[in-house]
């Protein structure tokens, strides 16, 4: 792990609160537009995606490695109850609300969600986009929650289970590509595309 002064020392808008200091591993990607602040702890080839906001002030967050936090997502806890933790390859879709819960690894959070607090949510568990988990909910595993509030839709299948793995393999790539470029690579779960020249 190193400190907000090492190796993400030009990123503005990571900071201590109360003498509490985010720990972030030199592997992870941190877009500079991301907001870190306080107790917070990110594992390896983690990536934090643009104008994302993980505040750590009044309990801790945990990040485990290979998780990705997608655009404009907002990470936060309940000051007196609950910090939030966050496992290994996770991922979080752009503009998901994680507040104050548990996500297990391999779990995966669509676009738009919100997780509230005291509310659990098992490996290989899917929470679909737009989806109200309410407090103190506990999805278990290999189930689809959709709505608001969320319940169970399904039981996930292969196909899905394989989608949650390659989904945070992708990001852990992706993100190495943002932070290190072709040197990083070759990269095999993902490619890019350039915008057509006009014809």
């Amino acid at each position: 792990m190193v400190s907000i002064h090492n190796s993400f020392q030009n990123h503005m808008f990571i900071e201590s609160f109360l003498g509490h200091t985010p720990t972030i591993d030199e592997t992870a990607f941190i877009a500079k537009s991301a907001a870190i602040i306080g107790a917070v702890e990110i594992g390896k080839d983690c990536s934090i995606w643009h104008q994302t906001t993980i505040r750590g002030d009044a309990n801790y967050i945990k990040i485990g490695e290979g998780t990705n936090i997608q655009d404009n997502s907002v990470i936060h806890i309940d000051s007196t109850q609950f910090p939030t933790i966050i496992g290994d390859f996770v991922t979080i879709g752009h503009s998901a609300i994680v507040h104050a819960c548990t996500l297990e690894t391999h779990s995966f959070i669509g676009m738009g969600s919100i997780i509230m607090d005291g509310s659990f949510v098992s490996s290989f568990s899917m929470v679909a986009a737009g989806a109200l988990v309410t407090p103190g909910k506990k999805i278990p595993k290999g189930e689809l929650w959709a709505g608001s509030p969320a319940k169970k839709m399904r039981d996930l299948n292969a196909r899905e289970f394989k989608m949650i793995e390659i989904s945070a393999k992708r990001y852990v790539e992706i993100g190495k590509a943002a932070k290190l470029g072709t040197s990083a690579g070759p990269y095999s779960h993902f490619s890019t595309k350039q915008v057509p020249k006009n014809s």
